[in-house]
């Protein structure tokens, strides 16, 4: 059965991806929390400043908090308002209201819970959900007093960096599991206009999940093409370019 997309679904893949993973992580744990780690690996992500830029997305019910399971990916990427989170546009179509739990783990949240605000979507998805589009922003509100981005940190949102340039590190939320995992490998171009990586298990609930490179830059968003891919072993990303620029510069000003 194909999935049609990296958002929370129940599908065989999304299963079977988790059978893979638990026979991939016994052998990478280590290296992988020590550094990238082998090549095309999957296992689990270590709890770290780094990885606490990286979390769960959920519904919220009438009281703020987590309605049911989480169900994408976003991660902190810097604003000169210290509040902004990138994801998929298919991660924030929806009308509900949403919450961002950074360095989500079985259930806790060691560094709070964040409403969604406001949501930046390009244009190209919004009139004809264009997979080239697939990319979106979102605002978080303060917390006690502090702004997301002085709590956990984040990463550089950069446009134009050719694909394959370096090695990137994806990290995401697989639906099945209540712990994040991540895996580096060397994207390489799908089309003019995305780019792949093969990285296993990744499955349903890792759309949104943030590609960074050694320099500490989103390259790329788990999303785009097939909504980030069919299979579990395969996913994509928009290239980052032009569209990508207009749509930060707009979400992370005054």
């Amino acid at each position: 059965m194909k999935r049609i997309s990296r958002i929370s679904i129940t599908s065989r893949p999304a299963l079977l991806g988790a059978v893979v993973l638990l026979a991939l992580t016994s052998a990478s744990v280590a290296a992988a929390d020590d550094g990238r780690g082998p090549l095309g690996v999957t296992a689990d992500a270590g709890a770290n400043r780094k990885s606490a830029r990286v979390g769960a997305l959920f519904a919220a019910d009438g009281a703020g908090r987590p309605d049911g399971s989480h169900f994408c990916t976003a991660s902190v990427v810097h604003s000169p308002q210290d509040d902004l989170i990138v994801t998929a546009a298919h991660c924030l179509g929806g009308d509900g209201d949403l919450l961002f739990v950074p360095a989500y783990r079985e259930g806790q949240a060691p560094y709070g819970v964040w409403k969604v605000m406001r949501r930046y979507l390009p244009e190209g998805w919004t009139e004809g959900q264009d997979e080239d589009s697939d990319l979106a922003f979102a605002v978080v509100a303060d917390r006690e007093g502090s702004r997301l981005e002085d709590v956990v940190g984040a990463n550089r949102f950069a446009t134009g960096v050719a694909t394959g340039a370096t090695v990137v590190t994806v990290t995401g939320y697989p639906a099945s599991r209540e712990t994040p995992v991540k895996c580096s490998n060397r994207p390489t171009a799908q089309s003019g206009t995305q780019q792949r990586i093969a990285c296993p298990a990744f499955t349903g609930g890792t759309s949104g999940s943030p590609w960074v490179n050694g320099d500490g830059q989103v390259v790329g968003v788990l999303g785009g093409h097939e909504r980030g891919g069919a299979t579990a072993d395969v996913s994509y990303s928009v290239t980052l370019r032009a569209e990508a620029a207009r749509l930060y510069e707009e979400a992370a000003g005054p």
